[in-house]
C-alpha cells in the first residue's frame, strides 16, 4: 500500500515509518497537520494515518477536509485518547478506525489490512485540462486524442498539477513530491522540466495550459489550450 504517515512524534513516527517499509509499504511521514492535508491533497494514497493532535491542524480537521475533497481511501487515527466520546468524534469525523497508544505494531497492521479491505476506492480514471488528458489505468496522455511521449518526471509533474486544477501548488512541494527529500537537484531543475512539458503539450499560437505563479510555484488552467 501507499500510505501517508502523519505524526509528530520524531521517535513513534521513525519506528512506524521504518516497521510499515519493512512490511514493504511505501511510505510518505510528515509531522504537522498542514504538511498531511497538502499531501493528501495531491497524491492518491492507499491509506491516510493520522495522529490526533498534531501542529497546525489536527488529525481531525484533516479528515474532514480531505472527506469534503472526495477522499475515498482508509483513515486510520492514532491517539492517546480512549474515551467512547472521543472515539465516536473520530469515526464521524470521516474515519474508518482508532487505535490508542500505545500499541502492538502487529495490531496497527492488522487494522491497515481491515480498512484497505472494506474501503472501494473510486479511483478517477482520466485527469483533463483543455484537450489534455491522463489516463491515469494506462499511465499514457494524450492531447486531442494523439499519444504523448512522456518521461516519469513528466508525467508526475503533470499528475500533480491536474489534479489540482487552477490551484497553485508550491515549488517546495513539487521538488518533494516529483525528486524526494534526500536527492539534490539545482534550483532550476523544476523549471527546465516544466520547459520539456510546455513544449509537449502546449498549441502554438496560445498561452501555455501550465501557469508560472511568479515566486511561489505553478498551476494548471481548466481551460482550451
Amino acid at each position: 500500500m501507499h500510505i501517508l504517515l502523519a505524526e509528530d512524534d520524531e521517535r513513534l513516527g521513525k519506528l512506524i515509518n521504518h516497521m510499515l517499509q519493512k512490511e514493504l509499504h511505501v511510505v510518505d511521514w510528515v509531522k504537522n497537520g498542514d504538511d498531511a492535508y497538502d499531501y493528501a491533497r495531491l497524491t492518491d494514497y492507499d491509506c491516510l494515518v493520522l495522529d490526533w493532535m498534531m501542529p497546525r491542524r489536527s488529525g481531525i480537521e484533516v479528515c474532514k477536509q480531505i472527506r469534503k475533497n472526495g477522499y475515498q481511501g482508509g483513515i486510520l487515527f492514532i491517539t492517546a485518547k480512549d474515551s467512547i466520546e472521543d472515539m465516536v468524534l473520530g469515526l464521524d469525523s470521516g474515519a474508518d478506525d482508532y487505535i490508542v497508544k500505545p500499541f502492538q505494531f502487529e495490531e496497527l497492521l492488522a487494522r491497515l489490512r481491515a480498512v484497505s479491505r472494506r474501503k472501494e476506492k473510486v479511483f478517477e480514471e482520466i485527469l483533463q485540462a483543455g484537450n489534455l488528458k491522463l489516463n491515469m489505468s494506462t499511465h499514457t496522455a494524450t492531447k486531442n486524442e494523439e499519444a504523448i511521449d512522456l518521461s516519469r518526471k513528466e508525467y508526475h509533474l503533470l499528475e500533480l498539477l491536474l489534479r489540482n486544477k487552477n490551484q497553485v501548488i508550491p515549488r517546495e512541494i513539487l521538488f518533494e513530491k516529483i525528486w524526494g527529500f534526500e536527492t539534490f537537484v539545482s534550483d532550476n531543475a523544476l523549471d527546465s522540466l516544466v520547459k520539456l512539458v510546455r513544449k509537449k503539450i502546449d498549441t502554438k499560437g496560445k498561452p501555455s495550459l501550465i501557469k508560472t505563479v511568479r515566486g511561489i510555484g505553478y498551476l494548471v488552467r481548466d481551460c482550451d489550450v
